[in-house]
């Protein structure tokens, strides 16, 4: 099997935000099908190009390509309100979105109640909260392994609404069992009783989209010769095993998540590209090594618009961590790596990267198994800033110096080449590396 018969992975190396939509775009028209693999509405994956901002939850970063199949697979919950906004924003014709986007009918629904329910949870852990988006994406994926949720497929049957009213009921009475003012909730503006009937209006839209078994429907792409690339959502830190837990997501982030989001075998794996921002950020609690608090903390996040895309959060911030993009890079298997926002440090005098820890007083230039990562001191290599626009810059060559030299010390560490940089928003602001294989590997059909 060549690589032409395996499909390529893009997902993010550190605590999601890395930049994903905009590269699966500018990468989009080299392959005949985008599948997003796991997660719900708490992405929010990013797309600036002909002076217009989307921001796609659920929906795969390959839409706005004609001929491009985008494909939501068995391994993303779905919310029906959220995607029809998503489809309202779009502003694509249905008959053209036949053409183009397909759900898998075992994708599981997020139902209102899920939401409910994640806010009554969130609110009940008091100042142990992990920064949940509160889209109802922790418990649809509860109810999911526990065998009780309800997926897409099930609207077909007879007896659905028997089984969202049984399941409704039983998330109401577990959010009064945690002292939640349910009647007090607004969800996206709406009362409960608005959200529900907005929802079901957004589920008899969802099923006027073609339904597949994405495990068939991607796998005889492949057999077809066509090019697939799987779309992953949140990052690798947030991983439900390997991220830091319990500051995680409730799916698997990486690329073993795409055989299991997607029905694809281990062996139709063939490039994964890996994306990183030129610095570190997340939302939420949990663990962040590298974490700068005021004067450059605050230029990274002002410089970088750093404020969430789903929720409008603003964004912790700080240096890049190699140890952790290290660890990222070999449990994904990452071939390519993609680093973003680097225009974001043009006017860093000095940058710092974490190349190692001290951790109860031995230096560790791994990630460490501990419980308490809080206690963990980063150890800083300190480089030049190139102190200029990267406006101008047409080629990765022409790069400052300075830059190429920030790129070679994370090449260096992390033994993975970076072949893409993106210095802008704007899908035109991107430069890929001649000589490194990844154009001729593209141009392959």
């Amino acid at each position: 099997m060549n690589n032409a018969n395996k499909a390529d992975v893009l997902l993010g190396l550190q605590w999601g935000d890395e930049g994903k939509g905009k590269i699966v775009d500018v990468l989009t028209p080299h392959y005949k099908m985008v599948a997003r693999f796991q997660g719900g509405p708490n992405a929010g994956h990013t797309l600036v190009f002909e002076g217009k901002k989307y921001i796609l939850h659920t929906i795969p970063s390959g839409i706005f390509h004609k001929g491009c199949w985008n494909v939501v697979g068995n391994g993303v919950v779905l919310d029906p309100f959220i995607i029809n906004k998503e489809l309202d924003q779009l502003n694509i014709p249905l008959e053209e979105l036949k053409s183009s986007l397909f759900v898998c009918g075992k994708a599981h629904l997020i139902l209102p109640s899920h939401r409910l329910l994640d806010a009554a949870f969130e609110n009940k852990k008091g100042n142990y909260k992990i920064g949940s988006t509160l889209k109802g994406i922790g418990p649809a994926y509860t109810d999911k392994v526990a065998r009780t949720g309800l997926r897409l497929m099930d609207t077909a049957t007879d007896n659905f609404m028997d089984k969202y009213e049984s399941l409704k009921s039983e998330h109401l009475r577990l959010a009064e069992g945690l002292d939640y003012a349910i009647d007090e909730l607004l969800l996206d503006g709406l009362s409960f009783p608005e959200y529900e009937k907005a929802w079901f209006a957004g589920l008899e839209r969802l099923k006027e989209l073609p339904r597949v078994q994405s495990e068939v429907f991607v796998n005889e792409a492949l057999d077809k010769g066509a090019r697939v690339l799987a779309e992953g959502a949140q990052g690798t830190l947030l991983d439900i095993d390997f991220g830091s837990y319990p500051y995680v997501t409730s799916s698997n982030t990486i690329t073993a998540g795409a055989c299991i989001g997607l029905g694809l075998a281990p062996a139709r794996i063939g490039e994964v590209f890996g994306v990183f921002k030129a610095y570190c950020t997340r939302v939420g609690g949990g663990p962040f090594p590298t974490e700068v608090h005021g004067g450059d903390g605050e230029r990274l996040r002002e410089h970088g618009q750093e404020y969430g895309s789903t929720t409008g959060r603003p964004r912790r911030c700080g240096w890049l961590d190699l140890p952790a993009l290290k660890y990222a890079v070999m449990i994904n298997g990452v071939t390519r790596l993609i680093m973003t926002k680097a225009d974001v440090l043009n006017t860093m005098e000095k940058i710092k990267v974490c190349i190692a820890y001290n951790v109860d007083g031995e230096t560790r230039d791994s990630m460490p198994l501990t419980g308490n990562l809080e206690s963990m001191e980063p150890v800083y290599k300190e480089l030049n800033g190139w102190n200029r626009s990267l406006d101008e810059i047409n080629t990765f060559e022409e790069l400052p110096q300075e830059l190429l030299d920030y790129v070679a010390v994370i090449e260096d560490f992390v033994k993975v080449p970076v072949d893409i940089i993106s210095t802008g928003a704007d899908r035109k602001q991107i430069l890929i590396r001649k000589g490194a294989g990844i154009l001729q590997r593209l141009s392959v059909v």
